[in-house]
């Protein structure tokens, strides 16, 4: 192995250390299954900020998004993120204090809990629904960043790809079982450091190589179409349009927010809500600097090509990878940063993966074992299980995960929108209109989990529409007619929902 493959190494080596003792350090604040799910309402405006943002970027903020503008210039890339920027804004504009107060005024630590406490649901058919739900689509979500750290690991390294989704798994275990929802959303918090340190260091360094900014530019508006947001290209240099419903579908993905139970769980663990608005002007600005980097430094890495032949990209993904790679081959020093910019890929990825096992074995233990089934046992009990829970959850992760070459990257996509459809539309209705009740929640969760995986499945013309939007009009449509069409909500709920409301 070489000195260079050594520092990266070490520096990655470094920083899994450091998300092993962070999970050490917060498991001793873990007293009752409060405390490992929700963090015992106890975030900071920062950290709840950082790490409900870090946990939604993923791996794509570091090579899928560069990569799209590096094959195909501007336009899909920036219409996606204007979508994610502008959802990501009035998720906390809109959603995140309402939630907070409600949530905390009726005592929910899971958004199945939630849905069920709201509508008074005493038969748990909605917490077991939703439980469901969130287990089909999570445990391949999680599957999706453990294949991530395996193939970056077996890239760099040459290690054995089985043996690196097995140690990755082991991690990011080790942390979440260790400290739970606490553990997640520090180390989320020091992720999205380090996420920003990569992608600055990547700008600097790949704009030096490329010539200046002056040559990333000139080559940019040298390529027909490459910078227009209403056409794109194929990959193979041929224009393709990017018309109306391209774009609305695109910006679609915004609606997906709402849905998202790793990210709304951030909003019901602040501290207050009265420091919301830190955390959505902390969060919103985030995510628009770090897309926009992510987005020039697809264009840098393509200026780049021109006089450095090893950034002539096979896999457009792996452009940040291979700046790194470039960095790492200027001494010893480069080589320990370039490491730190492998470390914020693999932050992109254990970010949102441990959120994910969080919320995927939340719905398993505490949704359908103690709030369905209804088994009586005690707070140290629920804790073992709880813990027992995250360990089978990255089991089956890992199972999912086990064939390099499977299509389970593929499902991310699809599981964005199951969620956006069957939770965004019932959560913006739940804290917003007090007529709602269990049988349109229910309606419309069944309705927009349906018509995303009917959508998904049929081909042309309107239906190459991103399943989301339709699902989640069609959720929205249940809701509001079969709410309308049955028993108003007992007095009791509405005396709740008027209360959560007037608080400031």
């Amino acid at each position: 192995m070489t000195t260079a493959k050594i520092c990266i190494l070490i520096a990655i080596a470094a920083y899994l250390i450091m998300m092993i003792v962070v999970g050490i350090l917060c498991s001793k604040k873990n007293n009752n299954v409060d405390d490992f799910y929700l963090g015992g309402r106890k975030l900071g405006p920062l950290v709840t900020a950082m790490s409900a943002e870090a946990s939604d970027m993923s791996g794509w903020l570091l090579m899928g998004l560069p990569g799209l503008v590096y094959l195909c210039g501007i336009a899909e890339a920036a219409w996606t993120a204007i979508g994610l920027a502008i959802g990501t804004y009035f998720n906390w504009l809109i959603v995140a204090k309402r939630l907070r107060n409600y949530s905390a005024s009726i005592g929910a630590i899971t958004i199945p809990e939630f849905f069920s406490k709201r509508y008074k649901d005493n038969t748990k058919i909605l917490m077991v629904a939703s439980a469901i739900l969130i287990i089909i689509f999570f445990i391949p979500y999680t599957a999706s960043g453990f294949s991530t750290c395996g193939k970056l690991f077996s890239t760099l390294f040459g290690i054995d790809y089985h043996v690196a989704i097995i140690v990755s798994a082991i991690v990011i275990v080790l942390y979440t079982a260790m400290g739970g929802f606490l553990a997640a959303s520090t180390t989320d918090f020091i992720q999205s450091i380090v996420m920003t340190v990569a992608l600055v260091i990547v700008l600097v360094f790949g704009i030096n190589v490329a010539g200046g900014w002056d040559a990333v530019v000139e080559n940019a508006k040298s390529i027909p179409d490459y910078l227009s947001l209403t056409s794109t290209t194929d990959g193979a240099g041929n224009t393709v349009s990017y018309g109306a419903m391209s774009i609305v579908s695109t910006l679609a993905w915004g609606l997906g927010y709402f849905g998202m139970p790793h990210i709304l769980l951030r909003f019901m663990a602040i501290e207050s809500s009265d420091k919301v608005k830190i955390s959505r002007r902390v969060g919103s600005i985030w995510v628009v600097i770090a897309m926009s980097v992510a987005l020039v430094i697809g264009a840098v890495g393509l200026a780049m090509s021109k006089v450095e032949p090893s950034m002539v990209l096979a896999d457009s993904e792996t452009v940040v990878v291979s700046i790194a790679d470039l960095l790492s081959k200027y001494g010893v020093i480069l080589a320990l940063l370039a490491g730190i910019i492998l470390a914020g890929i693999l932050a992109s990825t254990m970010s949102t993966a441990d959120s994910q096992l969080l919320a995927a074995a939340s719905a398993i233990s505490q949704d359908l074992m103690v709030g369905g089934f209804k088994i009586n046992i005690t707070q140290k009990t629920k804790m073992i299980i709880a813990r027992v829970t995250v360990i089978a959850i990255a089991i089956l992760g890992v199972i999912f995960a086990w064939n390099p070459d499977s299509s389970v990257f593929r499902i991310v996509s699809f599981a964005w929108a199951g969620f956006g459809g069957s939770f965004g539309p019932l959560m913006l209705f739940s804290i917003f209109w007090k007529r709602t009740n269990k049988w349109g929640a229910m309606a419309g969760m069944i309705s927009g989990g349906v018509t995303v995986i009917a959508w998904h499945y049929a081909q042309g013309g309107l239906f190459s529409l991103y399943e989301l939007l339709p699902a989640f009009i069609v959720s929205s449509f249940f809701i509001v007619v079969v709410s309308l069409l049955t028993k108003k909500p007992e007095q009791e709920i509405i005396d709740k929902f008027e209360e959560v409301k007037s608080m400031k």
